[in-house]
């Protein structure tokens, strides 16, 4: 009986009764052998090809940040956040390759509605406008090298590598071109509110090991949960990345300002016009008397 349904064969010297050689069947013992070597051979290679796959695997990176809580107390004008880490082989020792280090930092996002101004009879009034479904309300991209030497278009697009590839997801139709133009405006009016930033150049690699760079946070970011996500590229190409998450929160009486201002906006309204009014009159009086 076979093997499998088949009958084990091997090539044998043996002569004929017509003195020529022949194939032999394997008896039973033989065959179990034969199976028995060959999938020690088979276990044994790949054992044996463990290690190479191995020292092929891409680098590990790791990531840390100064803080993962910043909070937004009064009189707060700005903080500077340290994100730090270090590129690993998985056997943990140092990378063999020179990569460089692109850190992205994006804090929560918001639909937003951008109106352009147009200036009629000497007077400022609104012009076309379009929508915004999800923008970041912060954004901070820092690299070890400029990013038109890191990495192409169509990977910078897809990572938002610099300020010309972030995804602002416009809502509704309209012209591309008008499309494009709305867009470089609102990056650039983030730009002026000190929100939207690109440090080319900025991270600091160490041996190809260790890196570093230091990013300012204005005192006008939003509250909400904020992501550091850092990304490890080599011939074009990102090879490993990490993220840490950050909170920005308010304590005290800025966060009972805050949550009043939301959930009862019309008592909150009428309270800042009363206060006004009263600071108005009392600095009237004051003058007044002096």
């Amino acid at each position: 009986m076979g093997f499998f349904g088949t009958t084990p064969f091997a090539f044998g010297s043996g002569a004929s009764a017509g003195g020529q050689s022949a194939l032999r069947p394997l008896g039973p013992l033989a065959a179990w052998v034969l199976f028995f070597v060959t999938g020690l051979v088979i276990v044994t290679g790949l054992a044996l090809a463990s290690p190479a796959h191995a020292q092929g695997r891409d680098p590990i990176l790791v990531v840390g940040a100064s803080q993962t809580d910043i909070v937004l107390r009064q009189g707060f004008t700005g903080t500077e956040l340290l994100l730090y880490g270090a590129l690993l082989d998985p056997r943990g020792r140092r990378a063999d390759e020179d990569y460089d280090i692109v850190v992205v930092l994006k804090g929560p996002t918001e639909p937003i509605t951008l109106r352009e101004k147009e200036q009629i009879a000497g007077i400022w009034v609104n012009a076309a406008s379009t929508d915004y479904r999800s923008v970041p309300s912060f954004y901070a991209m820092a690299s070890s090298s400029p990013v038109s030497e890191i990495v192409d278009p169509r990977t910078a697009a897809i990572y938002e590598f610099g300020l010309d590839y972030i995804q602002l997801s416009p809502t509704g139709t309209i012209d591309p071109a008008e499309q494009a133009r709305f867009s470089a405006g609102l990056v650039d009016l983030r730009q002026r509110q000190g929100l939207y930033n690109q440090y080319d150049g900025a991270v600091d690699l160490d041996e190809g090991v260790l890196y570093s760079v230091r990013l300012p946070i204005p005192s006008n970011v939003r509250p909400g949960e904020y992501t550091a996500e850092t990304f490890a590229v080599l011939r074009g190409r990102v090879i490993a990345s990490n993220s840490r998450q950050l909170g920005v929160h308010k304590e005290g009486v800025e966060l009972a300002i805050a949550n009043q201002s939301q959930d009862n906006s019309f008592l909150y309204g009428l309270f800042a016009i009363s206060m006004s009014l009263f600071m108005g009159w009392a600095a009237g009086r004051l003058f007044a008397i002096v």
